[in-house]
């Protein structure tokens, strides 16, 4: 919000002190974010006349323009703009000036002839916004006078504020003045309107049928007008605002809209066929709106219609092309109303189509400011038209849906001063939240004093006990509560489920790992190249950019493209985890549902076997206590079909574990075994820990032996080792596969598997008898799988 201290200085006596108010304004919470100092004189730069204009038969994008800048000589130029004619008036650049960019403007030629200065638009002056041709200057004004200086523009400071979504109030001057006015004990005065006798009566017929999106809706037929461009303060006002001057009509309407924060549109009256229809749109209803766009609609879309039931503007964002103001234009229809604000949203969120007026409705404007917002617009554009005729009949339609005057909210004093730190009177907070239109109706004298605070409609965002803690200390002054901290019983520390997590970091990290943070959104085709399915993916509705539309269903396709980007960069070593969320693929969600996601972790090491990771998950396993059984039957698309496995628990898959196919790393340009670890962290996570309990250390020595088995291929290696661990009974401390060997001596159905089997009894020595009867039970489990020893 764009804030001029000369015009907000008609709404109480704040002065040019520009720091002092700024810093008001700042502890207010309407931050200041930068100070623009305008009106500036630009020295060199005189009113001029255009004598004549000539075109040059070797030029055709410049004429040359002959000047009178008041000394009588006629001095030449070069123009490049063509929207002036004999007899105008226009700023003058004399040589040797210095132009607000920067430029000299110096006597240069072309085609031999020089041209004496340069004439000059709004833009390069800073007057205005328009860029398209040579500023015309009004008529009367004296040759060879500063321009600033004719035209009366005084230096002038232009805030430009951080308004938040909870102050709608404050997207106009007068809510800024109120505030601004309670803090430094200024009174208010609010713009005047028009307080002319008003015209016959003269009524349009209204018909509201959504009457809970439109709550209120006010016409008013207003004669007399011609459309012509608006006197210059209103034109510089709203330059200096960031609005581009249009007619003195739409120039009203948009000037009532900075100063109350009341939007208001205006009708050509005699397009509207008698009167307007509010209801919601046809699915499929199309309209050209006032910037020549044909939009489509939604049944969800509240639409202004014609006598006719015909569309001429959706409400709250912009009106339609067919009903805008005109040249010919001598009767207006004035709209001034009150809309749902979730509805203004969703419908300029969905057509992409944000106005000045769809941003106050969709945060809040005061639905009983409309009676003034009418009288200042006539106000204002009574100055350009003389012959302005408000007339009586104006039709004025309030449903039941409407906002109250005045909200009742009760404040417990006691609540006040525990959360602000303060011990004030209940006198006191009623004056602070007095000064700017909050009333305290009513005092409950008890033990705890509650006021009944009755918020004025021009406050939406004020629902709660809450809203009003915060507005008594915005106006008592946040310098002014202290710094005393509030004393917790209760210190903040990790949730168990956080601290498991962390540890499981630090593990990783310990095993060698960098962690990697690839962008959670892939590109299409990126599951696909990584093995895994991309049907019933979840897509974004409306991505930044389309290679980052496809939620990941696995962490696995953003470590590949780390891999392939650190193997393009000649790095050595690669060993990487990620740990994040994925979004298991199903049904697209609902626009109100979320899609469900669990965490995952993933570990990666290039040019490794699934040795690596196998061992990997013995170490994470063992640390933090999961548990899981191997299962070869099924394997994960993407994992290297027999060298991979899948990591279960009971019917529950919580991992995959071996190396990735070399059909994936190929598509990556990987040219060398990866091996891999990924975990469904959720679920390991959410079971509870088991408590660690520890295990005495035996003083007696151990007694190892291996066993080499001929097993089929069909006989995983996991099956083995869980009946050896079965047989082997308590004493068996350590088994591990230390050799996988097929060649030889081996059938090609087949490959023998060499174990070691280490023994320990905790209490004595085990004998040769009882190590030999547990190798035996170890060679009859593994011969009823099919697995015979080696000879």
């Amino acid at each position: 919000m764009k804030i001029l201290n000369s015009w907000l200085n008609e709404f109480g006596p704040f002065g040019t002190d520009i720091e002092k108010i700024s810093g008001a304004m700042t502890s207010l919470g309407l931050t200041v974010e930068s100070i623009e100092t305008i009106g500036r004189s630009v020295k060199g730069v005189v009113v001029a006349k255009v004598l004549r204009t000539e075109r040059h038969p070797d030029a055709a994008k410049v004429h040359r323009v002959f000047v009178d800048a008041g000394d009588g000589a006629e001095l030449h130029i070069w123009c490049g703009a063509f929207n002036i004619k004999a007899g105008d008036l226009v700023p003058l650049a004399t040589l040797g000036t210095t132009m607000p960019d920067g430029r000299v403007i110096t006597a240069r030629g072309i085609f031999g002839i020089e041209s004496h200065g340069m004439l000059c638009s709004g833009t390069e002056l800073g007057l205005s916004t328009d860029s398209d041709g040579i500023l015309i200057l009004p008529t009367g004004l004296k040759l060879g006078l500063d321009v600033f200086a004719a035209l009366k523009i005084k230096r002038d400071s232009l805030f430009s504020l951080d308004v938040t979504r909870n102050r709608p109030d404050c997207n106009g001057y007068l809510g800024v003045a109120r505030d601004l006015g309670a803090h430094l004990g200024i009174k208010i005065v609010a713009p005047p309107g028009d307080d002319a006798k008003r015209g016959p009566k003269r009524s349009l017929k209204v018909a509201i049928v959504d009457k809970k999106k439109c709550s209120r809706y006010n016409a008013t037929v207003i004669s007399g007008v011609e459309v012509k461009s608006s006197p210059d303060w209103i034109a510089r006002r709203l330059t200096n605002c960031g609005m581009r001057p249009i007619n003195n009509v739409v120039d009203a309407s948009n000037l009532v809209m900075l100063e109350l924060n009341q939007p208001t549109h205006a009708f050509d009256a005699t397009t509207v066929n008698g009167g307007f229809r509010i209801r919601c749109a046809r699915k499929g209803e199309t309209l050209t709106t006032l910037d020549g766009q044909q939009r489509e609609f939604e049944a969800t879309d509240l639409l202004i219609c014609d006598g006719k039931d015909q569309a001429i503007a959706i409400a709250g964002v912009m009106g339609g092309a067919a009903t805008e103001i005109n040249a010919a234009t001598s009767v207006v229809a004035l709209e001034t109303a009150w809309f749902e604000s979730a509805g203004v949203a969703r419908t300029a969120a969905r057509l992409g189509l944000r106005s000045e007026a769809s941003m106050r409705f969709e945060r809040g404007v005061d639905p009983h400011g409309i009676d003034h917002a009418v009288a200042r617009f006539a106000k204002i554009l009574r100055e350009s038209c003389p012959n302005l005729v408000v007339h009586a009949g104006a039709t004025d339609i309030k449903e039941k849906h409407l906002p109250a005057r005045q909200r009742p909210v009760n404040l417990r004093l006691g609540q006040v001063n525990r959360l602000l730190g303060t011990s004030l009177s209940a006198r006191a907070v009623a004056n602070l939240l007095g000064k700017v239109g909050f009333i305290a109706k009513s005092v409950t004298t008890t033990k705890q004093p509650v006021l009944k605070i009755a918020v004025p409609s021009w406050r939406p965002d004020c629902e709660s006990e809450i809203d009003l803690v915060e507005e008594v200390a915005r106006y008592y002054g946040y310098e002014n509560l202290g710094k005393l901290v509030p004393q917790s019983t209760i210190h903040g520390r990790l949730s168990v489920l956080q601290q498991r997590r962390r540890e499981l970091r630090e593990l990783i990290c310990s095993l060698g790992l960098s962690e990697a943070m690839p962008n959670p959104f892939l590109a299409p085709g990126d599951l696909a190249r990584a093995g895994v399915s991309e049907s019933n993916s979840i897509r974004l509705a409306n991505p930044l950019v389309f290679e980052e539309s496809v939620l990941r269903t696995s962490l696995r396709p953003g470590l590949l493209k780390a891999i392939k980007y650190n193997i393009s960069h000649r790095a050595e070593h690669i060993l990487l985890f990620e740990l994040g969320h994925v979004y298991p693929s199903g049904e697209q969600p609902s626009t109100d549902d979320l899609p469900d996601e669990y965490e995952s972790v993933c570990l990666v090491a290039v040019g490794e076997s699934s040795r690596l990771a196998l061992d990997w998950w013995s170490q994470i396993s063992a640390v933090m206590n999961f548990g899981a059984q191997l299962d070869q039957s099924t394997i994960e698309p993407g994992f290297h079909p027999a060298r991979s496995a899948t990591l279960r628990r009971g019917r529950q898959v919580i991992g995959f574990v071996g190396e990735l196919d070399p059909r994936v790393l190929a598509k990556h340009e990987i040219n060398t075994a990866v091996a891999c670890l990924e975990l469904d962290l959720s679920a390991l996570l959410a079971a509870p820990p088991t408590v660690v309990t520890a295990k005495p250390v035996s003083r007696f020595p151990r007694s190892d032996f291996d066993l080499a088995f001929v097993v089929p291929n069909s006989r995983s290696a996991a099956t083995i080792i869980k009946a050896l661990r079965q047989s082997a009974g308590d004493e068996l401390v350590d088994l591990e596969l230390f050799d996988v060997y097929r060649g030889p001596g081996v059938s090609d159905d087949s490959r023998s598997l060499t174990f070691r089997l280490s023994l320990q009894a905790i209490d004595r020595t085990l004998t040769d008898a009882e190590v030999t009867a547990t190798r035996r039970r170890c060679l009859d489990a593994a011969a009823k799988l099919g697995a015979h020893l080696r000879q």
